[in-house]
């Protein structure tokens, strides 16, 4: 036999394949029809893993045992999603605990955002709600959380991720413990100042004062000065400290509008060594809306030390044709060598599709918690 007798072979069984595959797929249609009618899930584990079991017993290698886990898998993924879709089109369930608003309220609300007047964080909150917002601000990022826990806050603008240092861990694990959702996000470029009192020269400096990120950010500028450069929690903060010790021989490197505040100098502007470089600000509250022109959707879960757990749980976003945009994990506390995961995707809690999608990773992720669509 040549190799066109083979192929021919091939050709002949994968057609046997794809008309068992149709058959299959009628079969997990009625299925689905009678879980419908008796309120039954979708997702039945200890089934799949009996099922996957029997499979391997059935081959007769090692090799084929794992071929064929992997390919009945798959074929049991695809039935789930189907029957997700069946029960949708069905209205059964689906539904989020969401309410669509035409527009976030910015008049007459209390803001509130970490750090001093003059930090970035301020510059997002006058963006997001104008120069007349009740705006007011605390030391800590979990300070803002607890405010609008507290009701002292309708609203926290908060960091969620730098385009040169990365995402602020602390708000990701912030917006797992608060029952706090995402409704908006600003992006605010950043252009760092060099700040000193009043008639003061470059000359005189040797000593600066910044938040770490911002020291790492202007690096270059301040490797060509032999200068002490000392952390602050924020760089609003040293601008208050330069300014209340009106020392020339101190600088911060801030914003220029924490100059205006603080009646300090600029010395020399955009000091920062990334000329694009941009800060991603979130708007949270705890209230549990959207904009009805949401575009993107955040959520978090956890999954078993499985293998494939992660790429199955991926497969949602494939199969109802949706974007992801992002994802990240965090270690989650008290579990050593275990990790949340954090996944941006396109969509609107108004599409069929996202519904569909978060309905079948509800069923197989561990603890999936929605943060928002802004």
């Amino acid at each position: 036999m040549d190799l066109s007798n083979f192929r021919d072979r091939i050709d002949e069984i994968d057609r046997d394949i794809v008309r068992l595959y149709e058959e299959r797929m009628s079969v997990c249609e009625e299925i689905a029809r009678y879980k419908i009618e008796n309120g039954m899930k979708v997702f039945d584990r200890v089934r799949e893993q009996e099922k996957l079991a029997r499979i391997k017993s059935l081959t007769h290698s090692d090799f084929n045992a794992r071929g064929a886990q992997e390919l009945f898998e798959q074929l049991m993924s695809i039935s789930r999603k189907y029957q997700y879709r069946m029960l949708s089109e069905a209205g059964v369930g689906g539904n989020l605990p969401f309410i669509a608003v035409d527009d976030l309220q910015t008049e007459s609300v209390r803001v509130v955002f970490q750090g001093a007047e003059g930090a970035y964080s301020h510059i997002a909150t006058l963006k997001a709600f104008g120069e007349n917002a009740r705006a007011f601000h605390v030391p800590t990022f979990r300070d803002a959380m607890s405010a609008i826990d507290e009701g002292s806050a309708e609203y926290a603008v908060l960091p969620m991720e730098n385009s040169t240092a990365g995402i602020v861990n602390e708000i990701f694990d912030l917006l797992t413990e608060y029952e706090h959702y995402i409704v908006g996000e600003i992006d605010i470029p950043i252009e760092h100042c060099l700040l000193g009192v009043k008639g003061a020269a470059m000359e005189q400096i040797r000593t600066v004062y910044s938040h770490p990120q911002s020291l790492m950010q202007s690096g270059k500028f301040l490797a060509d000065h032999d200068w002490r450069q000392i952390s602050m929690p924020n760089n609003a903060f040293a601008a208050q400290k330069v300014a209340k010790e009106e020392d020339p021989s101190q600088a911060a490197i801030a914003s220029e509008l924490a100059a205006q505040i603080y009646g300090l100098e600029i010395l020399q502007k955009r000091i920062n060594d990334e000329g694009d470089n941009t800060t991603r600000f979130i708007i949270v509250t705890n209230q549990k809306i959207f904009r009805k022109d949401a575009g993107k959707i955040r959520i978090c879960f956890e999954l078993p030390h499985e293998s494939g757990s992660l790429y199955h749980i991926l497969s949602h976003f494939i199969y109802n044709d949706l974007n992801m945009t992002k994802i990240e994990s965090r270690p989650v506390e008290g579990r050593t060598w275990e990790y949340r995961f954090f996944l941006e995707f396109e969509g609107n809690f108004a599409d069929g599709a996202v519904r569909n999608a978060l309905r079948g990773i509800r069923d197989e992720a561990r603890n999936l918690k929605v943060l928002g669509n802004y």
